[in-house]
């Protein structure tokens, strides 16, 4: 019965509907779905597509913790109630019950347009500051001695150029600029652009699959596809760009696969858990007994910048870092804090 009712939030536009705040169409139309209503003002605002999936995850689960009450009819009590759950049934980490809290705000204040003042003085789930899971150099290259082909070439390039993950995979043809020994990040968390340092040991080797990316291409072009993914609206102002080497994907798909929300075929970047996993086999195999993943080389890059005498200011620009209060996290891990401490049985 709860299954059938909730299925109806999104096949039944009358059903559950808040007010309307997508544009209609005609008169005559119906209002707008809420989980319709929500992806909408995700994507007028452009947020990103993780954030957009998070926020319609936690609105779900909301309502079915609440046995599929339209949140128009909820108020403070049921907030507090699914929130305080969170941490207590569920044991979720704080930076999660935080994210919950956040779509919750976007869904009451920007799609149901109520304010919730009483929400300033909800009482959080406090954070913990924790440490990152920092690999020595000699780990590092012990787990690249495990990679091999693509996933080898993008492991070193997270650690050489500090990039996350997705900010490599998602790097185009027309980012690594070998003139100037760099890549431009596009994109990055928070929307943010930037510029990182060309590994000069990668060169050959990125400029290998370079090549086999326009191979690729070209056989796509030749079969009628060829087509890649464009933000915003550049898939409109420039027609054929979408064609063009520049903008294909430097690590690619091994397939063809159409587009989630177009139908169109084309040529995505290599799926993220294809790295991880490839990522987890390596770790595995060198027997290193560290909570480590892909983000560890980005930690590992930024520790080692800092070991080898770098300025934590470029550091922080490198990284991308909003606050330098973030990159200061690694002169804990150094060791290096304000009174460079040692233990008295080494002195």
């Amino acid at each position: 019965m709860a299954n059938d009712a909730y299925r109806s939030l999104n096949r039944n536009p009358g059903h559950y509907a808040a007010q309307p705040v997508v544009p209609e169409i005609n008169a005559g139309a119906r209002p707008p779905r809420l989980l319709d209503q929500v992806r909408w003002e995700l994507k007028r605002r452009n947020y990103s597509k993780r954030t957009n999936e998070a926020y319609l995850v936690w609105i779900e689960k909301f309502i079915r913790f609440n046995g599929l009450r339209h949140p128009v009819t909820m108020g403070e009590a049921e907030v507090r109630a699914f929130l305080t759950y969170l941490v207590v049934k569920g044991q979720v980490a704080p930076s999660t019950q935080n994210q919950a809290l956040c779509a919750l705000l976007f869904l009451y204040r920007v799609v149901l347009g109520m304010p919730l003042p009483w929400m300033e003085g909800f009482v959080r789930a406090r954070q913990q500051k924790r440490l990152p899971v920092v690999l020595s150099r000699e780990e590092v290259r012990q787990i690249l001695g495990k990679l091999e082909g693509t996933h080898w070439l993008l492991g070193s390039l997270l650690y050489g150029t500090g990039m996350r993950l997705l900010e490599g995979l998602r790097l185009r043809v027309k980012d690594v600029d070998f003139a100037l020994n760099e890549i431009r990040v596009r994109n990055g968390k928070g929307g943010k652009d930037r510029r990182v340092p060309l590994p000069a040991t990668l060169v050959p080797h990125l400029k290998a699959q370079i090549e086999q990316v326009r191979l690729t291409h070209a056989k796509d072009c030749a079969a009628g596809f060829g087509g890649v993914y464009l933000p915003h609206a550049l898939a409109r102002k420039y027609a054929n760009a979408s064609r063009d080497l520049a903008w294909q994907f430097v690590f690619c798909a091994d397939r063809l696969a159409p587009d989630i929300e177009t139908g169109e075929i084309r040529r995505h970047h290599l799926h993220e858990t294809s790295m991880q996993r490839a990522f987890k086999r390596a770790l595995s195999e060198t027997k290193i007994d560290k909570p480590a993943s892909c983000h560890s080389m980005r930690h590992a890059f930024a520790t080692h910048l800092l070991e080898s005498g770098h300025d934590i200011r470029t550091v922080q620009e490198l990284l991308g870092h909003k606050d330098l209060a973030t990159t200061q996290i690694y002169t804990h891990v150094l060791g290096r804090g304000p009174l460079a401490v040692r233990s008295p049985l080494d002195i």
